[in-house]
């Protein structure tokens, strides 16, 4: 394990692996969030890589990573939309349910049980790395950024969907999404974790990565769907690049 690691962290997902894919069950906020922040990851790597969204498989020939992919929400329409794509957890048990719920649509998804130091060591790079809703779970945030910064390719590209720290994320993000609604176990998060935008540019900044854009996610609780804003109080999305050569 990586010293970015927190085994704690780890097991409180491992606990609830065989739930990934239950629309009503300890994920169902994922489930309610992929939609937008898959369109929103669709939109910014087509304008990137100047690819046509109208194929049927518009990236491929591209490589992606899903860093922290628990049971592969992203990882699946990713492969879907043409890349070949690699999910990582450090949580065994998350591995295997995503491998197996891959292998029910015949996806040709690798799925790895490691961290980003392994992978870093065997010298492999991506031309995309998503960070999803990861970075508030690590133990030594600088040390993973760096990990996964030597993970990119040159014109690279790196999404990092976390939650800022913030009164409004604590009432928000913590007590009521644990507490009141129960769309996330009681403990998932810890706010002191929480992170804001100019604390994680300036650690992307600090491995040579251009931060392109902050997006901000907000839930709307009369239509009770998310969607994109320049609000970034609570959710948010940091887009970076890796220099072209």
């Amino acid at each position: 394990m990586s010293s970015s690691t927190d085994l704690d962290e780890v097991g409180k997902f491992a606990r609830l692996a065989e739930q990934w894919w239950d629309p009503n069950g300890s994920f169902a906020s994922l489930h309610m969030f992929n939609p937008i922040r898959l369109k929103f990851l669709r939109d910014v790597m087509a304008a990137h890589f100047t690819r046509d969204q109208r194929t049927p498989h518009p990236f491929d020939g591209l490589s992606l990573l899903d860093m922290g992919c628990g049971g592969g929400l992203l990882s699946e329409p990713m492969s879907r939309l043409g890349f070949t794509v690699t999910g990582c957890d450090a949580g065994e048990a998350n591995v295997r349910a995503a491998a197996s719920h891959a292998q029910l649509g015949n996806l040709p998804i690798s799925y790895r049980c490691a961290t980003a130091d392994v992978l870093g060591d065997e010298g492999l790079i991506y031309d995309v790395l998503l960070a999803m809703e990861i970075v508030e779970h690590v133990a030594d945030l600088p040390k993973f950024i760096e990990e996964c910064a030597r993970l990119l390719r040159p014109g690279g590209l790196v999404f990092i969907a976390t939650i800022n720290k913030t009164l409004r994320s604590l009432v928000l993000a913590k007590f009521t999404a644990e507490y009141v609604l129960r769309w996330l176990p009681a403990g998932t998060h810890d706010w002191n974790r929480f992170v804001s935008p100019a604390e994680l540019s300036e650690l992307l900044e600090k491995q040579g990565l251009k931060v392109s854009r902050l997006q901000g996610l907000v839930f709307d609780p009369f239509s009770w769907e998310w969607r994109l804003s320049e609000d970034a109080a609570v959710n948010y999305i940091a887009v970076a690049t890796t220099p072209r050569r």
